[in-house]
């Protein structure tokens, strides 16, 4: 059986100015390219309205009435078959962007694999990848084990925006989407075999 071609969608979460995300950002989109699996799409909060005061209703109520600015990433989401989110740490934690998004969403997550790139410091940035763990099992997402971390990022890369480690970047990245396919393409048949069956 051919596994069909997966719809990625890569979510730059930083929008700090000055940022330095957009490096690992596009570093890790060509990676997935490349891989030959996924049809990519990436997504950066920075150009994203994200606003801060969410509906009245909660998700769970139905689908929320989104300002029309939201309508484009809303239906990125929607179509995905699976997510990477790239993240920073700030305060031991991801940034509240990245929350905003997740938080005007629900179904557009639900029985979709999520995997992570993080960089930050000596921690790699993945305190934000356990806390959004914690976040996307709320939203009946699956998380994918492996992720690919960058302590001290800003050491890591040359000025052609590459993995100085080139070696172990790019196999780091092939191992996670590897297991993001597969579970990509497991959760995509399910989908349309089966609904997902909700609780409370």
């Amino acid at each position: 059986m051919s596994t069909p071609t997966l719809k990625l969608a890569v979510i730059l979460g930083s929008v700090r100015e000055g940022r330095r995300g957009p490096v690992v950002g596009r570093w890790f989109r060509q990676q997935a390219e490349q891989h030959g699996q996924f049809d990519v799409d990436y997504i950066d909060l920075a150009e994203v309205p994200l606003p801060l005061a969410l509906p009245a209703l909660p998700p769970l109520m139905g689908e929320p009435e989104r300002p029309e600015g939201l309508a484009a990433v809303t239906g990125k989401l929607a179509a995905a078959d699976a997510f990477v989110i790239v993240t920073p740490e700030y305060n031991h934690s991801y940034p509240a962007s990245i929350k905003t998004l997740v938080d005007w969403h629900f179904t557009q997550w639900r029985a979709k694999p999520v995997a992570f790139v993080s960089y930050g410091g000596i921690g790699a940035g993945l305190r934000s990848v356990e806390h959004l763990r914690a976040v996307f099992a709320e939203l009946h997402a699956v998380t994918v084990r492996d992720s690919v971390c960058f302590p001290q990022y800003w050491e890591l890369f040359d000025a052609e925006g590459q993995p100085r480690d080139a070696e172990g970047a790019n196999g780091a990245a092939k191992v996670m989407l590897d297991q993001l396919a597969w579970w990509g393409s497991a959760l995509h048949l399910a989908r349309e075999t089966s609904p997902y069956p909700q609780g409370d």
